[in-house]
């Protein structure tokens, strides 16, 4: 009898354990799959940083009894803009145009080539500037930046705001200000857009943009991109000749036919076609991860650069910083509103350690069952707000100065102790970050 109970318990327990085996490999493969499933919910997710900005997605916690909300430290990217360069439209095209001519392009083919012309022809001339998406963008995240934070912005106060150099971002910053305007004429506004705080706002003369070029993240990533990209599948789709279509680059040609489905969603053509159809699902998917490692590698806290990346914005957290020293103290300072780029604003997270995206980890095969997702960083228009709280009453000397931090408008982590989050101690915020970078 004893027998029969021990070979029963035996069999019970390894029953569980195959059974918890199970549940763990159903977990990971759930978990490893997060952004093929939202890329599968919405396709234009696996645009990576050419994501159309998609607004807030969750309520704001109320202030901490007795504070209320009195500055606004701002950064953010410009908003929707055409792709860079005519490489992307040109080669497409004509290397769809010359098929053409030869009589070698399918029906989808064709269908493709003329989306890919009303493509090309709507950016012609627009080399990277700002779509008008891109301008309505910054106009509603202005209109919603004063409805939450009404205190910051009643009455007479000062908006002092700088943007890059690059015309997309001045657009970006006189839209928000337009649109402030609008809602408050008593707004003191002044705006500028110089070299002279491009070593802040767009460092490229930080030593770490070449210690970020590594053999490891060079190899690392040529690795990761030869075994998550295979667009030989549009041979049958575009073409109706294999000999003809085996002598294209068609990986190539899949990138940018995959750049313009992308894209198409910042500009007014979003109306009326997209690309995406082009591709199965693997594709799409696949297609995303190689930028995800890349943008991972280059701009974020990758062990194959020792966290380079994230250092080219030690500047900007020390404008941050300074900035905010000078303004905490007066009763009623406004806003600082800064505008760049996506290179600054994914760095410049990582290296706030917001939700996690500073941590680094090992395999670049792991960074979607980590959580580690590009397109929840840095869409188009994507910003970083520190909201400053004050007590209600009181002297502002020696008082405890909250606040918390918004990516994309939604309340963030810090890597910092509260007691009250997402409201964090700035006196505590401040200290972790100047220790942070002091040696850099």
């Amino acid at each position: 009898m004893d027998c029969v109970i021990l070979q029963d318990n035996e069999m019970n327990m390894k029953k569980t354990f195959i059974l918890t085996i199970c549940l763990l490999a159903t977990w990971f493969t759930m978990t490893a799959q997060v952004a093929r499933q939202q890329i599968h919910e919405n396709i234009d997710l696996a645009a990576s940083n050419y994501l159309a900005y998609p607004g807030p997605k969750y309520q704001l916690t109320p202030a901490p009894e007795g504070y209320e909300p009195y500055y606004i430290s701002h950064y953010g990217r410009h908003g929707s803009r055409y792709l860079i360069g005519t490489a992307d439209y040109d080669r497409p095209y004509f290397t769809l145009l010359h098929a053409d001519s030869l009589g070698k392009l399918t029906i989808k083919g064709k269908e493709t080539l003329a989306e890919v012309q009303l493509i090309r022809e709507e950016a012609k001339g627009r080399d990277g500037e700002l779509t008008p998406l891109g301008a309505q963008q910054h106009r509603e995240i202005a209109q919603r930046m004063m409805a939450r934070f009404p205190e910051v912005f009643n009455g007479e106060t000062n908006i002092n705001a700088r943007s890059t150099i690059v015309i997309r971002c001045i657009l970006s910053m006189s839209n928000a200000l337009q649109e402030m305007v609008r809602n408050n004429q008593q707004l003191h506004i002044t705006h500028d857009a110089s070299y002279h705080d491009m070593f802040y706002m767009n460092d490229q003369n930080s030593p770490y943009i070449k210690l970020r070029e590594t053999p490891e993240a060079k190899s690392a990533l040529k690795n990761f991109n030869k075994a998550h990209t295979d667009y030989t599948h549009l041979a049958g789709v575009l073409f109706n000749d294999a000999d003809y279509s085996r002598q294209l680059d068609l990986n190539d040609l899949g990138t940018r036919l995959l750049h313009l489905s992308s894209n198409v969603q910042s500009t007014e053509l979003r109306h009326q076609l997209s690309l995406w159809d082009l591709f199965t699902e693997d594709e799409v998917y696949n297609y995303w991860l190689c930028n995800n490692a890349y943008w991972y590698i280059y701009f974020g806290p990758s062990r194959q650069t020792n966290s380079a990346g994230i250092c080219t914005q030690v500047n900007l957290l020390r404008n941050i910083i300074a900035t905010a020293d000078t303004c905490l103290q007066l009763p009623h300072p406004g806003a600082t509103l800064r505008y760049a780029h996506e290179s600054d604003v994914m760095p410049l997270v990582c290296l706030l350690d917001l939700n996690n995206y500073g941590q680094t980890i090992d395999n670049l095969e792991d960074l979607d069952a980590c959580g580690w997702h590009n397109y929840d960083i840095y869409p188009m228009g994507c910003n970083v707000q520190f909201i400053f709280y004050k007590p209600i009453s009181g002297s502002l000397k020696d008082a405890d100065i909250l606040v918390k931090v918004l990516l994309n408008e939604d309340e963030a982590s810090l890597p910092i102790a509260t007691d009250s989050a997402p409201y964090y101690h700035w006196s505590d915020v401040r200290a972790y970050y100047l220790n942070k970078i002091k040696d850099k």
